[in-house]
């Protein structure tokens, strides 16, 4: 027989924090193990919950706090104690800030062992409904009578039951219980496990996944309700190929970047920077950095729908942009020929092999510029390195494998860190966007 499942205990635990976690949970002790404790900050004392025990550590939600931490807040969203949407809005958002700059401060040191010659002023702009995409959860849940629809709970087993979400674009922060009520309609409102958002300068649209097929009432519940609030919606019935639109019969996202006279558009589920004013300032940055002329060639890897490769072709004399999905790269394309573009070359290769061969790298460049996922780009920085470029701009959404790149380069490939500072991408969450700028040494 199988062992039974120690139940938790209900009395609640009193712990001393004394740090914050990778993802933007209090951390102490209790006993002889760690304790990671949603809702708690540094130097507080609290009063938790026990919601799951692992091996190693136990994980248990905040219920009073005995002694606050001098920059703790009021949370502005009434439902932050059972949402897992964010995890840091009972920090002031100052030093929030504070913190994402430390962990990068830590990650370069401790991972990389290296220091950059400047840390630049972090990169932050208004906190509040700045996700411009979004992936929310759906679930009917029959003792409520409704469809729930938003981020998961902070264990992540349950949706979270909230009246609105001041992270959301406006768009969408007070439309949760309209979508709900727009799903408790459908003959599907069982079978409809999540909703995407996705908004432009100009318009929003939804993708509904749904995992059986709609009925004609349906279909034209689905219409009056984009008619009414004047957001798309796409349908997705199976992988994520399948997504197409069903109303309007026609409809364009875009998102402008003004100090370069550029418009992009893009797809729903296509990759954007979900924060469109830190991503102006980010392209911004990473352009200064860079400063490239009329004579450069520079090389955007990991190039997406064009957000970097566009403004630099602006300045440069010639960019190529590389990814590794060809529906970006379409995009890419597409966005070149929209804005009067001709001196942009776009490759699909996968950056995880080896790409020296290929014609268009060994053409050499001046200039790199880097955007990779979270798992970093360790496989291309040799082939970075024997580019020819001076300059390295590589923006991060991970500061572990940032670091880790960070200390290749620097120690195998001849480079220095000229310097380094964070984005506050998404302000409430742990979640930490950095820039760094390298050199040959």
């Amino acid at each position: 027989m199988g062992r039974r499942r120690r139940r938790l205990p209900t009395e609640p635990i009193t712990i001393e924090i004394s740090d914050l976690s990778h993802d933007g949970r209090g951390v102490g002790r209790h006993g002889d193990k760690a304790v990671f404790v949603h809702g708690a900050l540094p130097g507080e004392t609290v009063s938790a919950k026990l919601i799951g025990r692992n091996r190693r550590f136990d994980e248990a939600l905040c219920e009073e706090v005995i002694e606050p931490s001098p920059q703790r807040v009021d949370p502005a969203c009434p439902w932050f104690d059972r949402c897992g949407g964010c995890a840091l809005q009972h920090l002031d958002h100052a030093a929030q800030v504070e913190w994402k700059h430390k962990r990068l401060v830590d990650n370069l040191e401790r991972i990389g062992e290296v220091r950059p010659e400047s840390w630049w002023t972090p990169i932050s702009a208004e906190p509040w409904h700045y996700r411009r995409r979004s992936r929310l959860s759906a679930r009917l849940v029959k003792g409520k009578g409704r469809v729930l629809v938003g981020f998961r709970e902070p264990q992540g087993r349950f949706v979270a039951d909230v009246g609105d979400c001041r992270v959301l674009h406006p768009d969408f922060s007070d439309r949760l219980q309209s979508l709900s009520e727009l799903l408790g309609q459908l003959s599907v409102d069982d079978a409809v496990p999540q909703i995407e958002t996705a908004s432009g300068d100009d318009a929003s649209a939804i993708v509904i996944r749904h995992l059986r097929e709609l009925t004609a009432e349906d279909v034209m519940s689905l219409k009056r309700w984009s008619e009414e609030n004047g957001i798309a919606v796409y349908l997705q019935p199976k992988g994520p190929d399948t997504v197409h639109r069903l109303w309007p019969e026609e409809h364009q996202l875009t998102y402008r970047l003004d100090d370069f006279g550029l418009e992009l558009a893009f797809h729903p589920q296509h990759f954007i920077q979900v924060n469109g004013a830190i991503n102006r300032a980010l392209v911004a940055r990473a352009m200064e950095l860079l400063d490239p002329g009329p004579d450069d060639r520079v090389l955007d890897l990991f190039c997406g729908l064009g957000n970097f490769t566009l403004p630099l072709a602006t300045r440069a004399g010639h960019v190529t942009g590389v990814e590794g999905a060809a529906e970006l790269i379409e995009a890419a394309e597409a966005n070149a020929r929209r804005n009067g573009l001709d001196n942009v070359t776009l490759e699909v290769a996968d950056l995880t092999e080896d790409v020296s061969q290929r014609p268009w790298y060994r053409a050499g460049f001046d200039g790199v510029l880097i955007d990779p996922p979270r798992s970093g780009a360790l496989e291309i920085l040799p082939m970075i390195a024997g580019s020819g470029a001076k300059r390295v701009v590589y923006v991060s959404c991970n500061p572990g494998t940032l670091a880790r790149d960070a200390g290749e380069l620097v120690s195998n490939h001849g480079f220095r860190l000229v310097g380094a500072g964070i984005a506050d991408m998404f302000p409430h969450t742990a979640h930490v966007e950095s820039i760094a700028l390298f050199e040959r040494a």
